[in-house]
């Protein structure tokens, strides 16, 4: 049985008017995308807004969703970054508000080589004993993790998987092919996450699941059922919004976000240097979203 699950919501903060991190709306947030079929939730990821969240906020989050999951899914805790020593410090703080795992992105804009790579996350590694799941994302980082420092990482007790968002399938598959059957390979991207399955990938770190979950979490079942064909027609009708979700030149999560208050459920707008979406693009992300079943739990809220 996979230890974080099939099915990850990488999960957006809430901030209220006055810019503050909306710690309640965070918490029912979590509640619905369990009950709507996540197996964990990833907090202070990038999609969390995490550059620009103080220790002190992340440490009510990693508490919050721990406090609400109450064992009916996992949590883990976005604690990379491109500081060794800071990483290490976040990832044991944690450790210490009960969190199941630790996501380490690859360390950006000092672009290390690749030996840099595998000191730097086998030494965050050694400092706990939580299990770590690797992030590469070339696109927002400008460094890869390659499909060798990934095998050599793979053989580290306590790194037990990677997110794959360098939608590079040579290498996606080059590391599935290195690495042990047990070592987790999930999509990074939403509309990589049927060809990764396909390849022996077993899930997907979802930005989408925050509106379809249900959805997303009924094609992956459907893809380990056997029933690849009805599995592969519902990604293929995801896809508009899985694109929608990610327009070029706006950055995640600011659509995610507007397509969730849109949906009724009010999480705010994200923190600067990260902007609203334009009128004319907040209608067209309307207009798709209007064209899904989106999961139950984002119905407007009465207050």
């Amino acid at each position: 049985m996979l230890q974080f699950g099939s099915l990850i919501t990488a999960m957006i903060t809430p901030f209220s008017d006055d810019g503050s991190v909306d710690l309640d709306c965070f918490g029912r947030l979590a509640d619905g995308l369990i009950g709507a079929g996540n197996d964990s939730l990833l907090v202070s990821g990038t999609t969390g807004e995490s550059p620009v969240l103080t220790e002190a906020e992340r440490a009510d989050l990693y508490r919050e969703a721990v406090n609400v999951s109450s064992g009916r899914a996992k949590v883990i805790a976005g604690t990379g970054g491109y500081n060794t020593a800071e990483s290490i410090h976040l990832s044991k703080l944690a450790a210490s508000c009960g969190v199941d795992g630790l996501l380490q992105v690859a360390p950006y804009y000092n672009k290390p080589p690749q030996e840099g790579l595998y000191k730097h996350f086998t030494a965050i590694a050694n400092s706990t004993d939580l299990p770590n799941i690797l992030y590469n994302v070339p696109s927002r980082t400008v460094t890869n993790i390659t499909a060798s420092t990934v095998a050599r990482l793979a053989e580290v007790d306590n790194i037990v998987g990677i997110k794959e968002a360098s939608a590079d399938f040579d290498q996606i598959a080059e590391i599935i092919r290195l690495c042990s059957s047990e070592f987790a390979v999930y999509s990074g991207n939403d509309g990589d996450t049927f060809p990764m399955l396909a390849l022996g990938g077993v899930g997907v770190i979802s930005v989408a699941s925050h509106v379809v979950s249900g959805e997303i979490a009924r094609m992956i079942a459907l893809f380990y059922k056997g029933d690849l064909s009805e599995a592969r027609q519902l990604h293929l009708d995801l896809l508009p919004i899985f694109r929608i979700l990610f327009p070029p030149g706006w950055s995640n999560p600011i659509a995610v976000k507007e397509a969730v208050n849109l949906a009724g459920f009010s999480v705010g707008k994200p923190r600067l240097p990260l902007v609203e979406l334009p009128d004319d693009m907040r209608v067209e992300l309307d207009k798709v979203m209007k064209g899904y079943s989106l999961d139950s739990f984002l119905a407007p809220m009465v207050v």
